[in-house]
């Protein structure tokens, strides 16, 4: 069974969609839906499919598998439920929604209907998650203790990247791009055991010609199996991308920038000796990634064909699972449950609302004191 797709949106994130769909031999990419009617038809002669610039003519017209949804966060409720009415599974892009009671309706629309919805967590399935994930998976670790990412690097409110709809998130592009580092975390240390458990907190450093609520966030929790996670993301600053999982017998570094995996399984406390022999591990462990690395670069250029390119590309293996759980009619092997994008959201909501709590002046402010005053 082949899956006759169509990607509705034609933005800067729809490219990678429809490079994935094109080349997947599970599906067969036969529209695009936009209601600029240029940007419709460019992209419809690029891949050879028909453009449409309604999605319901489109639904009407075509008999659809599976239909992609990549337009501005405002719109995804309305038009996934377009997609839902016709009985055609959707993916998303993230946000999914553009707050968690969007959320709700949508995963009760589409419960009530039968029909499979999901999000593009694509850096779940980076090579390192994949690694670092089976590692834990076969018990390498132990037991996992706590899960810390560091996100850095993320975008500025005001960049002007993905259009501007993401201006009128409270927290701008930054905000859009949030779900990434929070659905990582969630899949490395598992999901909260309550919102009760959750805290987070925001800051705002930078200057900006509209008024945006944060730049920067953190958030932590302990989720049902007692780990306790956290993450810290900035925006605007040199990337540097770690998730360090701490487990009782084996700690792992998985660097998403450099795809690389470190392992942490020496006592360096134990003498000179074993400090200097843990760095010489890192040092190993660095130059076995870029082998690898390097490896997997030659790969691709000898041999472009889908299963290679889906290994080292991580919004083609998210979609070739997919379309392998649908071809399947299996939702339970959807790769990202629709309770990852639930507790995604929920976090971001959670984030919202410190930032607005930060922006609300404090009636009673403590000051602090200085040195020498009595």
């Amino acid at each position: 069974m082949t899956l006759r797709t169509a990607v509705v949106g034609g933005g800067v994130v729809s490219g990678i969609h429809l490079s994935g769909l094109e080349r997947n031999p599970r599906t067969e990419l036969v529209a695009v839906c936009d209601v600029d009617e240029e940007t419709a038809r460019e992209i419809a002669d690029e891949h050879g499919v028909r453009p449409f610039f309604d999605v319901g003519e489109m639904l009407e017209r075509l008999s659809l598998d599976w239909v992609h949804v990549c337009t501005p966060v405002q719109t995804h409720l309305d038009v996934a439920k377009r997609v839902i009415d016709a009985g055609v599974p959707v993916m998303i892009e993230k946000p999914i929604t553009e707050t968690y009671a969007e959320f709700e309706e949508l995963a009760g629309y589409a419960a009530d209907r039968d029909v499979v919805v999901s999000e593009k967590h694509n850096h779940d399935f980076d090579p390192v998650m994949r690694a670092a994930m089976k590692r834990v998976r076969e018990g390498d670790l132990g037991r996992l203790r706590g899960v810390d990412l560091l996100y850095t690097g993320e975008t500025a409110p005001d960049a002007a990247r993905r259009g501007p709809w993401s201006f009128d998130l409270a927290g701008g592009e930054f905000e859009e791009g949030l779900p990434h580092p929070i659905y990582v975390t969630l899949r490395a240390g598992g999901y909260p055991r309550s919102a009760a458990s959750i805290s987070a907190t925001t800051s705002l450093v930078g200057e900006y010609d509209r008024d945006f609520d944060y730049d920067g966030a953190q958030f932590q929790y302990v989720s049902e199996d007692d780990v306790l996670c956290s993450a810290t993301i900035l925006s605007d600053t040199v990337p540097v991308r770690e998730l360090v999982l701490h487990g009782e017998e084996t700690s792992l570094t998985a660097d998403l920038t450099s795809q690389t995996l470190l392992e942490h399984d020496r006592d360096y406390k134990a003498s000179p000796a074993a400090r200097a022999l843990n760095n010489v591990d890192r040092i190993l462990d660095r130059a076995a990634g870029t082998v690898a690395n390097a490896r997997a670069v030659l790969r691709r250029r000898r041999s472009d064909d889908w299963d290679t390119a889906r290994l080292l590309n991580a919004h083609y293996y998210q979609n070739d699972a997919e379309s392998r759980a649908l071809e399947a009619g299996d939702p339970s092997r959807m790769p990202v449950p629709l309770a990852e994008s639930r507790w995604t959201i929920r976090l971001m909501e959670e984030i919202r609302n410190a930032a607005s709590a930060d922006a609300v002046p404090d009636p009673h402010p403590v000051e602090s004191a200085r040195l020498g005053d009595e």
